[in-house]
């Protein structure tokens, strides 16, 4: 019976390895600098490639085309979840899997097939990494879940003129929607915050822009004042950032709702870039209370107990940053803050201490992690 009940399962198998289809769903526009990169990164784990394109000019409809891909013209409306909704229609797998241009996707082929074979999820997150900075440093990323991969004709479909979501709280509704989402070893990087990308595209002023006509529709969606805060963050508008992240978690509140930790770590960010420390401690721990998980919000306590001169309580929550490490994708992650330069800041509180040889040490270990962190290098010959 036992021998019967393998065979079955193998067969099991094999049948959804070999029938369960998967389409990729993209929308782009002018994207011939970095599309081939994205789709040469999928086309051996897909079914179908869909791509629908929204007026590109510079042959980026050619070398899709050129990969094996489906291109569909749309007409641009300032809305991308109309044309990611679009791409969707056009799928006839029963899996989608959906990716923007500046990304590029790593999945062990065999083991991604056999992720549409397992009944009990109907959603997957993937792990994202956002590039950031001048260039593309896998030491310099900010990280999370995010869900990428679906079953197709359940309902699932994107929402919002901008930053587009899924809406996974109506297909999957009340507290078993999480026993329905899976969470895979499969990787995602973004490289569409960089420096260079930014700047190329625009996309700071478009972004803001369609916020801004969005929020004039709906002055009180927490959501917007988010997103516009984020864009305003990265163009180093603090003041308005400042402005919109509060207005975000205080219309959570509102609406009796917890707000999501990524606020917190917007609101503290700001704080630190404008040298706030003061008006950032003691209040953080509120934060850190509702999230004693979450290592960025916990890193950041530790910068601004060393900027206040209290370096011994800034080890003890650099400490806990090592513990918690940064695995936890649940929150949107800086990577070093659980490793390297959370070390790095211990060597600086050591060193403010006058413990030179500990400081050394928590040098060499960020290195160990890093060997190109160039901060922790510099303060090593410092000390020599």
């Amino acid at each position: 019976m036992e021998h019967i009940l393998k065979v079955y399962e193998e067969m099991r198998e094999w049948f959804f390895l070999h029938t369960e289809k998967l389409s990729l769903c993209m929308i782009v526009r002018n994207e011939a600098d970095c599309i081939a990169r994205c789709l040469d990164s999928v086309s051996h784990l897909v079914d179908e490639m869909i791509v629908v394109d929204t007026g590109s000019t510079d042959g980026t409809d050619a070398i899709c085309r050129s990969r094996g891909a489906n291109v569909y013209p749309f007409s641009w409306n300032d809305d991308f979840s109309e044309a990611r909704n679009y791409s969707l229609s056009l799928a006839q797998g029963e899996w989608i899997l959906w990716l923007d241009a500046d990304e590029e996707i790593e999945a062990d082929p065999e083991q991604f097939r056999k992720l549409m074979a397992a009944e009990a999820y109907d959603l997957y997150s993937f792990r994202l990494h956002n590039f950031y900075g001048p260039r593309a440093d896998r030491n310099q990323v900010i990280s999370m879940a995010h869900p990428r991969l679906f079953r197709n004709r359940n309902g699932f479909r994107f929402r919002n003129r901008i930053h587009e979501t899924l809406n996974v709280d109506e297909v999957l509704p009340g507290p078993d929607r999480q026993k329905r989402i899976g969470h895979a070893s499969v990787t995602i990087w973004h490289y569409g915050y960089l420096d260079d990308f930014v700047k190329r595209k625009g996309k700071a002023d478009r972004n803001v822009s369609l916020l801004k006509e969005e929020l004039a529709q709906n002055e009180n969606d927490p959501w917007l004042h988010y997103h516009l805060a984020s864009e305003y963050y990265r163009i180093r508008q603090f003041h308005l950032s400042f402005q919109h992240v509060n207005r975000s978690i205080v219309l959570f509140l509102l609406a009796n709702l917890t707000p999501p930790s990524l606020l917190y770590k917007l609101k503290y960010s700001i704080l630190l870039s404008l040298g706030s420390f003061e008006g950032a401690y003691p209040a953080i721990e509120k934060a850190i209370a509702l999230y004693p998980d979450y290592v960025d919000l916990i890193f950041y306590k530790a910068v601004i107990l060393f900027y206040l001169d209290k370096p011994s309580e800034a080890i003890g929550a650099l400490d806990r940053c090592l513990e918690i490490g940064e695995e936890n994708l649940k929150h949107l992650t800086q990577r070093g803050l659980g490793s390297f330069h959370a070390w790095h800041y211990k060597g600086m509180c050591y060193e403010k201490t006058g413990d030179l040889t500990k400081a050394a040490a928590c040098y060499r270990e960020a290195l160990t992690i890093n060997p190109d962190h160039q901060e922790s290098a510099a303060a090593l010959l410092r000390l020599q």
